[in-house]
């Protein structure tokens, strides 16, 4: 059928692209929800809004463009670095592919993969360890996490990292608590480390220890309203979560008991 409007069609190719560019940097930045909604059902004016308000710098371009790419054609980048693994089996075209790996979801072939690189001058690579912290806690395995975190946990970079975090919670999973907890107290800081913080009030809460859970997640919201702009959106997810957490401490620790 004849199409008595051509460029309709272009418009909506345009519309929908806008959104997943802006989405997926929504998703990046750990924005509120609230923003994901207005581009959806906002499209042009929702879309543009947040394009100008929220990602309008070189950086961030570059950023969303990388990003853009990888959704359109996901399998393109991890074929390519395979390609480039079987020509030249080196230890960075290892870890490369492994990282595409786990950022796509193959956990099992990331930690194959990371795993086999830990041989020769390799053996207690750093980046390698902590990167299958990671792996590791997403396959729910607490026992190698445990095992290896002791051959990097003197590493200056190690103390404000997320394989701690992981870290902290693999020793409540494996029943060792208060080795749990000491960890979380020492990357507990005031205005920085919300995330390590965040877990630090849900394991307090899974300890039935609610109203210390609730002064902490209370802390983290007052020194949300005294960062700056770029520590607001590095944060903006754990400063979220915190938010909604403290509306059910509050409910549940008002309701009367039985």
């Amino acid at each position: 059928m004849y199409n008595l409007f051509p460029g309709s069609s272009y418009f909506y190719i345009i519309t929908v692209v806008l959104q997943v560019i802006c989405v997926i940097h929504c998703l990046r930045r750990g924005k509120q929800n609230y923003w994901i909604w207005v581009i959806i059902f906002i499209p042009i004016i929702g879309s543009i809004a947040y394009f100008f308000t929220e990602i309008f710098n070189s950086r961030d371009i570059h950023q969303v463009q990388s990003g853009v790419g990888e959704v359109f054609n996901p399998g393109g980048k991890i074929k390519k670095l395979e390609n480039n693994l079987r020509f030249s089996d080196t230890f960075n075209n290892r870890v490369v592919l492994a990282d595409a790996y786990l950022k796509a979801g193959e956990t099992d072939r990331a930690i194959d993969l990371y795993e086999s690189s830990l041989a020769g001058n390799f053996t207690e690579n750093e980046y390698v360890l902590s990167k299958l912290i990671i792996a590791y806690f997403q396959k729910r395995q607490y026992d190698k996490i445990v095992s290896i975190a002791g051959k990097i946990y003197k590493q200056p970079t190690f103390a404000r990292s997320r394989p701690h975090i992981y870290y902290a919670m693999a020793l409540e999973q494996v029943g060792k608590p208060d080795a749990a907890e000491a960890e979380f107290k020492l990357m507990k800081g005031k205005f920085a480390n919300f995330e390590a913080r965040y877990q630090y009030a849900r394991f307090l809460v899974r300890d039935n220890r609610r109203e210390e859970a609730l002064q902490l997640l209370e802390e983290i919201n007052y020194e949300y309203s005294h960062l700056g702009s770029i520590e607001k959106r590095e944060n903006g997810q754990w400063i979220s979560l915190a938010k909604q957490d403290m509306k059910v401490l509050k409910s549940e620790i008002l309701l009367p008991k039985p």
